[in-house]
């Protein structure tokens, strides 16, 4: 093991400010001199590929040993930081493993940018539909089976994609469907935005690099503190061409990458590295105290992770009262509490990956919930149980084609069994509700009303507020 107590770029920035280096370079706030009031600091580590600072997209020196830990930490063949984000991993790591008209296995749950890899990369992609829960009312993982079947129906699939864990900190069974994968040659790609700390160990689920998917995309600033777009890309296995990988990044990221980023990724792998055993226990005493304190208060319940596969960092509330998922997250917001996401029914919220000694104003948060719920009672909660309509699904219109083809209006009654010409996405999480080329299920429209009543936030659907969506006119 290197020595991972260094913080190799963050140290060659801070030695670089140290000298007091005049700017006739860009950018052009010159170390933040011309900025104002919080900026200022943050701007006297925003610098560009200067003597002794490395290049990103050829590393030699700082980055590359920057780099080297975090591979070192994490155990993998090769270690890359990414400054725009999982997203551009997600792209890179789809582009270098697929290729056109190849059969894709994806799982359906999957966020956006695996949706928008897909479409640059032109496959033919097989979504996989996950588990729905019925008590959280989402989507989790995806079953062992499922894959088998898809898996005996497209033998020639050039990768299987899946996420894990959900957005809601939901694990499922990884290793057995990695190795059913490779049994069949089938390298997996692994979309892990939400749990780069999971290498930790108990009481966190099993990292997919440690359970052996070839490549893991993970996203350094949900659980790590790491500054927003900064994720890394892991390559774990001899399936995956390097070389490819590399190619892509330099395509899809900045020829401009942002130093601060790259900087809050070395200090992230750092923190990582120093996590130990007391850390873990100062962690989920605080954990429990909170949950136990939101357990007292009426109108609410604390979700607990079916078989106990799940990330001990997101606490899901569900709402036990008259109030939608989204009027909690509203009411929440009302004292100070900003949580990451709502749904019709559920609250999610993320927690710091507190070391000891580290305080959060947990208790005082259980407080102001407990007095903005103050006099909301329990109602009799129903338990849906949420139909899977189809576990195996291909798109209706191949990517090829949808370029040459119009969209037309249509209400939203009238759009079930025909093709939707525009992918629509709640907001958070990101998770595509209907997928351009896809064919329209009543289920969907049915959950799309759901959402909209419940108020929801899209990304796309530009026509909803009318009740309307684009549909492709038959050729």
């Amino acid at each position: 093991m290197k020595n991972q107590q260094k913080m190799p770029l963050y140290q060659a920035l801070v030695d670089h400010i140290n000298k007091n280096p005049i700017s006739f370079h860009v950018p052009g706030h010159k170390y933040g001199m011309i900025a104002k009031d919080y900026f200022e600091q943050i701007l006297k580590l925003d610098v560009t590929e200067l003597s002794g600072l490395d290049d990103l997209h050829s590393p030699e020196g700082a980055i590359l040993e920057a780099e080297l830990l975090l591979q070192d930490l994490y155990q993998t063949r090769s270690s890359f930081f990414l400054i725009n984000g999982s997203t551009v991993g997600n792209l890179a790591m789809i582009m270098a493993t697929c290729r056109e008209n190849d059969f894709v296995l994806v799982q359906r749950n999957c966020h956006k940018s695996v949706v928008n890899g897909l479409r640059l990369a032109k496959v033919k992609p097989i979504f996989i539909e996950p588990e729905i829960d019925d008590e959280w009312k989402v989507a989790t993982g995806v079953h062992l089976e499922t894959i088998k079947d898809a898996i005996d129906l497209y033998p020639n699939a050039s990768a299987l994609i899946l996420t894990y864990p959900n957005y809601y900190g939901m694990a499922y069974d990884l290793k057995n469907i990695i190795d059913y994968a490779h049994i069949h040659n089938i390298p997996v790609l692994v979309d892990e935005a939400h749990g780069p700390h999971f290498i930790i160990g108990s009481p966190f689920p099993p990292s997919a690099v440690q359970l052996g998917a070839d490549i893991v995309v993970q996203s350094a600033h949900k659980t790590l503190p790491a500054m927003t777009m900064g994720s890394y890309l892991h390559i774990n296995s001899n399936r995956i061409q390097i070389d490819r990988v590399k190619d892509y990044l330099q395509l899809f990221q900045s020829s401009s990458p942002s130093y601060p980023i790259m900087a809050s990724l070395d200090i992230a792998r750092h923190y990582l590295s120093a996590y130990q055993q007391k850390d873990v226990l100062h962690l989920l005493k605080e954990i429990n105290r909170f949950k136990d304190s939101l357990k007292q208060i009426s109108g609410i319940k604390v979700l607990t992770y079916p078989n106990h596969l799940g990330d001990p960092l997101k606490i899901t509330i569900q709402s036990t009262s008259h109030l939608s998922g989204f009027d909690l997250q509203s009411k929440f917001e009302e004292q100070g509490i900003f949580t990451e996401l709502a749904d019709p029914y559920n609250v999610l919220l993320i927690l710091p990956l507190l070391k000891e000694n580290q305080i959060y104003p947990l208790e005082e948060t259980a407080g102001r919930i407990q007095k903005v719920l103050k006099g909301i009672t329990d109602n009799e909660i129903i338990v849906e149980t949420l139909k899977i309509e189809q576990k195996i699904s291909g798109l209706a219109i191949p990517y090829s084609d949808m370029e040459d083809l119009e969209g037309r209006i249509v209400p939203l009654t009238e759009a079930i069994g025909q093709v939707s010409a525009e992918t629509i996405i709640p907001y958070p999480p990101g998770i595509p509700l209907l997928l351009k080329g896809e064919r329209i299920t009543e289920g969907q429209i049915r959950n799309l009303k759901r959402l909209m009543e419940s108020g929801a936030r899209f990304q796309g659907g530009s026509f909803l507020e009318n009740g309307l969506i684009s549909v492709y006119v038959a050729s």
